[in-house]
């Protein structure tokens, strides 16, 4: 038998990077990561440096993206606290009970990602913003469900024992409004600078109204900064798993509390560079709902059953093909109290890579929530010189498609061909030429509907209307 110097040197490679993997990992086990989550309130996609936009300067996010991993297709629930809830949980909204809704509260029989860590050792706090907004403690909580919160980032590091791994949320309340108004410009910017999205009106009030946006962001993204910089002098950068991201779209009209890409389409950066291989672009469809997952292994302890949400890292060290991921579903029920009889506005979605499809049950509601309602009006829609500009001029032919789009009501089915219209402004739903996508995608989403239980399945949903929208004066009834 001759000796193959060619076969046994590809053995002996094989051989000595399986020993580097296998090393690898017992080195993660034995000095498990940090765990620290960047998120800011209203951030939607793709407004960061990284992503293309010329206006808004995000380099801290840049860097953590060059770092590690830039995702271009990460979505979640176009509402705060069912987005927080799932990234806490792994689950999907309509499978958090009262987790569904904004203002409602969060179970805590179901698995938290936080709360586990916590009873491993971890140190674990937050600062500014958690899962919010309603009543944690209804939910069985002493705590709010992202930790106790802390003063600062740095009173926390301080504080927590020399050698003991961290998990920290970072929540901030940009770029959430109000806004000072004006704020973007008077920062330096220039309104003819800016790139406004085709569902909205080419206006100097809309222009003013996305620099202030911006000005947010770009305070965000500082705050960042600032904590990495403690980290790096500590020297605990590259064993900490950083995640950067927003918990919805942008709070204009027919964005948040929408299923269109600009309420579920947000920004995500991971790093971790003793465990993720960096420069990557992830052009693969991921959720909330993954990273609860994620966190749990790269620390080396079991994802809970009931967490449906997958990790990621397989994804990201090549032994899962982003083949595997190439759609996503959504959902929305109630966001806000803005219609007669409290009840919400569900829609569920499914997001490929050439379309959306959405499916309104109940089409006779209004989307952006009832014209009047008290002393506010389509209430879905945050207060904004935008909003205000739109329905101050919505008989003027020009602004009308706009109000058309953002605050009327809609038809059962939606359907955009992504190729040729990426900012969903014609609804082909109706056209003979897309009949065959339509069925394909309608039979997809019905799929996931029966996978993971939603109540919404055959419109028998409306249960989850009967949850609760929390206030500071709620009380739980004594069944």
């Amino acid at each position: 038998m001759t000796f193959d110097k060619s076969k046994f040197l590809n053995v002996l490679m094989a051989v000595t990077s399986l020993t580097m993997i296998f090393a690898h990992r017992v080195y993660s086990q034995d000095k498990r990561p940090n765990i620290l989550v960047f998120i800011a309130d209203d951030w939607g996609y793709p407004n960061a440096g990284i992503y293309g936009d010329k206006v808004v300067q995000t380099p801290n996010f840049d860097k953590v993206a060059k770092q590690g991993v830039l995702f271009t297709n990460a979505f979640t629930t176009p509402s705060c606290s069912p987005s927080r809830a799932s990234l806490l949980t792994g689950r999907w909204p309509h499978q958090l009970e009262e987790g569904v809704h904004l203002m409602g509260f969060l179970p805590n029989k179901f698995p938290n990602y936080v709360t586990l860590l916590a009873d491993q050792g971890y140190a674990v706090g937050r600062y500014k913003k958690g899962w919010a907004p309603g009543q944690y403690k209804l939910g069985g909580y002493m705590d709010n469900p992202a930790g106790p919160a802390y003063p600062d980032f740095e009173t926390f590091f301080k504080h927590k024992s020399k050698d003991q791994p961290f998990c920290f949320w970072f929540g901030s309340h940009d770029p959430h409004r109000p806004y000072e108004q004006g704020s973007g410009l008077k920062s330096g910017k220039s309104i003819d600078d800016v790139a406004v999205p085709a569902f909205l009106p080419d206006h100097p009030t809309v222009r003013s109204d996305l620099l202030d946006y911006y000005y947010e962001i770009e305070r965000f993204d500082r705050e960042i900064g600032h904590i990495l910089a403690i980290l790096d002098a500590a020297g605990e950068l590259d064993n900490t798993l950083i995640v950067i991201t927003g918990d919805n779209g942008m709070p204009f009209p027919r964005a948040k509390a929408n299923l269109y890409d600009a309420g579920t389409h947000v920004p995500l950066a991971m790093s971790w560079p003793a465990g993720i291989k960096p420069g990557q672009i992830c052009e693969a469809f991921v959720n909330y709902i993954d990273l609860a997952p994620t966190f749990l292994a790269a620390v080396g302890t079991d994802v809970p059953n009931a967490m449906t949400g997958s990790n990621l890292i397989p994804l990201l060290d090549g032994t899962e093909g982003h083949e595997k991921r190439n759609k996503m579903f959504m959902e929305r029920e109630r966001h806000a109290r803005v219609r007669k009889g409290n009840v919400g506005y569900p829609a569920r979605g499914i997001r490929t890579e050439n379309f959306l499809y959405i499916r309104n049950f109940r089409p006779d509601r209004w989307p952006a929530g009832d014209p009047e309602f008290g002393n506010i009006y389509f209430g879905d829609v945050d207060k904004s010189p935008t909003k205000e500009y739109i329905i101050t001029y919505r008989d003027n032919p020009e602004v009308t498609p706009f109000f058309e789009r953002g605050f009327m009501k809609r038809p059962p089915e939606e359907l955009y061909d992504l190729s040729i219209d990426p900012e969903q402004l014609v609804n082909v739903a109706g056209h003979k030429e897309y009949m065959a996508v339509l069925k394909q995608l309608r039979r997809q989403l019905k799929q996931w509907m029966q996978d993971t239980d939603d109540p919404r399945l055959n419109n028998k949903g409306d249960l989850l209307e009967e949850y609760p929208y929390t206030s500071s004066s709620y009380k739980p009834s004594a069944k």
